[in-house]
């Protein structure tokens, strides 16, 4: 018997060590204020949970306390100047949208003229033989036409030249001009989304990979939908890119637009998206414009993560437009990312960057054949106001002027 009390005294004082550490945790262990706490959707990618990242959905949202982790500024309007850190930013007034137009216009006429002037000049030939039209298609295949419309413009072009019978300049850059224009489509609807619904504001998401210039064209915007006069408010939903939502947050001083963003580092998206939505519906604002994190387009949990965002803001109201920004020069790698984007999100419009420079012209059209979706805006430079609509008609005069 004495041989054995020892031995129980060891079980019972590791057990109260045990208990005592237990319960040491369970009081350590608190979820963020601002993170959902009910069950997951059946649909969830366990990837995210991983990562030590609440993402559950939000059941009832009008249980939601929004703690001290979300950000919501007091005033949503009637800013006229904020200040990061000691730092004072002036507010200033974007540029008129048709100022840009013709700017930008130029740029591209600039920038992309290759393309316009290589088939103009092969076109303009005495003789156009077969190796003529061989190197036609291959100037469109490299300006990331895509292989089915590059075959139904040489087609076309091949139809009409010679129904024509005429090697005149003007003559044959009517007949490009004319069949580009269809390629480009100026029937899709390239309108934006953003008139404010009579009990809520537009919800505009914005998505794509990782160095795209996501979030500069989320500022870019707002400054386009400032100079149309709209109440604007800025959501920052990238919560693991370093300094991402402060980014954010400084392109929406600079034109009075307030941000809602977190002060933790890799806090839950969703709820910052949430919150973003809600303080816009009680602000009154006309357009809510939601900046998610860059998604590697092959990690599987990282895309359902977005689409737990999108429907998460939906039980405030629906997702009136998401627009997919992806940089021009990356062609047909572009084209890859917008289709895996699409399967995971109702994508409703293409924001062409970097359409300067390297870019190819012809990846407008390649993007809007796969898809069905239309490219809305185009940037084509580094300055605040360089991001204006797209019109199918004058993106092909630029090209051939």
């Amino acid at each position: 018997m004495n041989e054995i009390l020892p031995i129980v005294i060891y079980i019972v004082v590791a057990l109260a060590v045990l208990g005592s550490l237990a319960a040491l945790l369970v009081r350590s262990r608190r979820t963020p204020p601002g993170t959902y706490t009910t069950t997951r959707d059946a649909d969830d990618d366990d990837g995210i949970a991983s990562r030590g990242v609440g993402t559950d959905t939000l059941e009832r949202p009008t249980d939601l306390d929004t703690g001290p982790d979300v950000v919501v500024p007091d005033d949503l309007r009637d800013l006229e100047d904020t200040r990061t850190g000691v730092e004072t930013i002036p507010v200033e007034t974007p540029d008129p949208v048709q100022g840009r137009l013709a700017r930008l216009r130029a740029r591209l006429a600039k920038s992309n003229n290759a393309l316009g002037k290589g088939l103009l000049a092969l076109l303009s030939r005495d003789r156009i033989d077969e190796d003529v039209w061989d190197e036609i298609e291959e100037t469109l295949l490299l300006a990331d036409l895509g292989t089915e419309p590059t075959t139904e413009l040489v087609d076309a072009l091949r139809e009409r030249v010679k129904i024509a019978g005429s090697r005149s300049p003007e003559e044959v850059k009517g007949m490009l001009r004319e069949e580009l224009i269809k390629l480009v489509d100026p029937t899709m609807d390239r309108s934006l989304a953003t008139d404010r619904h009579a009990d809520r504001p537009a919800i505009v998401m914005v998505v794509g990979v990782n160095g795209v210039g996501k979030t500069t064209t989320v500022g870019k915007l707002a400054r386009v939908l400032v100079a149309e006069d709209k109440d604007v408010l800025l959501g920052a939903a990238d919560t693991f890119r370093a300094a991402a939502a402060e980014q954010l947050a400084t392109w929406g001083q600079r034109v009075g637009v307030p941000t809602v963003k977190s002060d933790v580092d890799g806090a839950d998206p969703a709820s910052v998206a949430f919150e973003a939505v809600k303080a816009g519906i009680e602000g009154e604002v006309d357009v809510v414009m939601i900046d998610t994190a860059g998604r590697l387009q092959n990690k599987v949990g990282l895309m359902d993560e977005l689409g737990k965002v999108k429907r998460v803001i939906e039980k405030q109201g629906s997702v009136d437009e998401v627009l997919l920004v992806l940089d021009a020069t990356t062609g047909q790698n572009g084209l890859n990312q917008a289709k895996v984007f699409a399967e995971v999100v109702n994508i409703t419009g293409i924001v062409l960057t970097k359409l300067d420079g390297t870019a190819k012209g012809g990846i407008v059209v390649a993007i809007q054949r796969s898809l069905g979706v239309p490219v809305k805006l185009i940037g084509l430079g580094e300055g605040a106001d360089d991001l204006a609509p797209f019109e199918a008609e004058e993106f092909v005069d630029a090209l051939l002027n």
